[in-house]
């Protein structure tokens, strides 16, 4: 016996569409085609043009899910209010969920943040952190959460324990169940929520990478970007150490290809160096020419070191910005 082929005619289709959006709402199954394409949600630049092109979209994603992690001082807190100061620059409203309770104002604002303008929470127990995460997300209001960090996350059965007690699993389990209700949300909301994670060793690991991240293993699924933050080498100024070089490895991504990798300078008063970006980059496109230790950008001299051409960088903006378009033109063009 044949057969039957069975095919759906496009009436058909709209019929069972319809039915289930009686029944379930309006968006709930749609055509591919009629709502997502290709990524068009927008992106929350990171302050370093280096790393915006490493993560192939110009910046983080909207409406995603993102994690930073790596070792103690390697710029995990810097990089997180480096992308505070670009959605506040773009109109946002950005909230840090400060779980460590250790941001510095002073510093925040030398950054570029604008003060009044960030909401700020310390909770005491990781429910309230998740659950205030949650609220603002789902108001709509925001356009970047960041939470700092996922390792600091205290269960509050943990908080209200005694020393010593044992309590396994408890984080992972919050933060599975937190992930799974927030996914959802952050992207109809268009809200990009960041989770600063750190660096762990798996204990009796011979063979293989023995670091993990905390929290379990919900975040690395739920995330779209990931990134690896590394210390490389100390900057100096003279004999003095002023900053650090920070190799960033995106090391998920669904939005763009992944497994790129940027390095910046952070310097400890300042926070990215977005000239030092733009002298490594402008080098690299040839729009900067280096000559020995000077450098130049047209007929104009810049300077003689590095340093010294940041600083001057720093101070003639609108030249910084003129370098920074060049270079965007040159990429863009190749």
């Amino acid at each position: 016996m044949a057969k039957k082929e069975k095919k759906q005619s496009n009436s058909s289709i709209e019929e069972t569409l319809a039915g289930l959006e009686k029944t379930f709402g309006k968006g709930s199954v749609m055509l591919m085609n009629d709502d997502i394409s290709s990524y068009d949600e927008g992106v929350i630049p990171t302050g370093s043009i280096v790393l915006d092109l490493a993560l192939g979209v110009g910046g983080l994603p909207r409406g995603r899910i993102v994690e930073i992690f790596g070792a103690e001082s390697a710029g995990k807190t810097t990089l997180a209010l480096s992308i505070v100061t670009q959605a506040q620059k773009l109109g946002g409203t950005a909230a840090y969920i400060d779980v460590e309770h250790a941001i510095d104002p002073a510093y925040s604002k030398n950054i570029g943040i604008d003060l009044e303008k960030l909401l700020i929470s310390q909770p005491d127990s990781a429910e309230q952190a998740l659950e205030i995460t949650e609220y603002l997300v789902r108001s709509g209001t925001i356009d970047l959460v960041v939470i700092d960090s996922v390792a600091a996350l205290v269960p509050r059965a943990e908080v209200e324990g005694e020393m010593g007690e044992l309590q396994i699993g408890l984080q992972a389990r919050l933060m599975s169940q937190a992930l799974r209700k927030l996914a959802g949300t952050i992207r109809k909301t268009n809200c990009t929520t960041i989770f600063i994670n750190q660096l762990r060793e798996k204990v009796g690991v011979v063979f293989g990478n023995p670091e993990t991240t905390p929290g379990g293993r919900a975040l690395k699924f739920y995330s779209s970007v990931r990134i690896d933050l590394r210390r490389v080498e100390p900057i100096k100024s003279g004999t003095d150490i002023v900053g650090s070089r920070v190799r960033a490895r995106i090391v998920k991504n669904k939005v763009a290809p992944p497994f790129k990798k940027a390095e910046m300078d952070i310097i400890f008063s300042e926070g990215i160096s977005k000239e030092s970006s733009l002298i490594d980059l402008g080098v690299e496109q040839e729009v900067i020419i280096k000559s020995g230790s000077f450098f130049s950008y047209g007929d104009k001299k810049l300077g003689q070191g590095k340093d010294s051409v940041r600083r001057y960088l720093k101070e003639e903006e609108s030249l910084a910005e003129e370098i920074d378009k060049k270079i965007r033109k040159t990429l863009s063009e190749k």
